[in-house]
């Protein structure tokens, strides 16, 4: 659980300085892929995989290039339809995606789980809506595939490592993440990049960096061993945990302006899932099995 907070802070952060620094003035799909690159710099000098069994190789490929390549290759294409608002309003249905395939890999149904992710969904809501415009179906259709996608790519991540036993450490198996995601972020850049979006300061080579090294290598690295440690119920509650805590970075940091009624309304209604969650689910282990 420790894990899922300290990267929820880390990219709430993260999250303000792709909107301040970097949008509309450096290619998105230039800059997913700059992430992917960097992070996979940082475990590729890492990458053990004598004894490691096949099909737990090809899986790590397989859940990153969903988790990141396939989520931000749709996540990107979607703002050509879809406003602002209303991309940060249909990413609050992750949490269902995650509750539901965490279920059916498990073979389960676990009502109370489910309960709790959809509760996430609207204290996400809360926060995040305000409308929306006419002919966003297919944009909506493009972030319903990211959010499942990146659901997919973590809780993927979460069965793999507790059914295939590995004999290395998971941050000497991380390049693979990096490396399944790589073929999807550099197709996503040849196809909607714009080569005369580069970066052109300082600024912006810095807050790269950042985001490949810290957000992206770190951060989920850490998110992915965080998710082997708690339930379904409560990772998908977490996964809407980054709406108030980026609303509240950019309030107090950088003064924009937040509706704080329905931050405090949204917030609550959060907390109250995941604490319905781990009170309530039979499933709800937080100290469970590691990966």
């Amino acid at each position: 659980m420790g894990y899922l907070v300290g990267v929820t802070i880390l990219w709430a952060f993260s999250f303000s300085l792709i909107g301040e620094y970097l949008a509309g003035q450096v290619d998105s799909h230039l800059a997913v892929l700059s992430r992917v690159v960097l992070g996979g710099l940082i475990f590729l000098p890492l990458l053990r995989l004598r004894g490691v069994p096949g099909p737990l190789a090809a899986g790590l490929l397989l859940v990153g290039a969903l988790q990141f390549g396939v989520t931000y290759l749709c996540l990107y294409r979607a703002f050509a339809y879809l406003t602002v608002p209303e991309v940060l309003l249909f990413t609050v249905t992750t949490p269902l995606y995650v509750t539901l395939i965490d279920d059916a890999l498990a073979r389960r149904f676990a009502p109370v789980a489910l309960l709790a992710a959809a509760l996430a969904v609207l204290g996400a809501g809360i926060i995040r809506y305000g409308g929306v415009t006419e002919g966003y179906w297919l944009g909506f259709l493009l972030l319903q595939v990211a959010n499942a996608a990146f659901a997919a790519g973590q809780v993927g991540y979460k069965h793999l490592l507790r059914r295939y036993s590995a004999p290395v450490p998971a941050h000497r198996l991380f390049a693979l993440f990096f490396l399944g995601a790589l073929p999807v972020a550099g197709l996503a850049y040849a196809l909607f990049g714009d080569p005369r979006m580069v970066p052109s300061t300082a600024v912006h080579w810095g807050v790269l960096l950042w985001l490949g090294t810290a957000a992206s290598g770190l951060g989920l690295f850490l998110w992915n061993q965080g998710a082997c440690r708690v339930d379904g119920g409560t990772l998908a509650v977490m996964n809407n945990a980054l709406v108030p805590a980026g609303l509240l970075v950019n309030l107090l940091v950088w003064g924009e302006e937040a509706d704080l009624l329905r931050l405090a309304l949204g917030g609550s209604v959060i907390a109250l899932s995941l604490w319905l969650n781990a009170r309530f689910s039979r499933y709800a282990r937080l100290g469970g099995a590691a990966g």
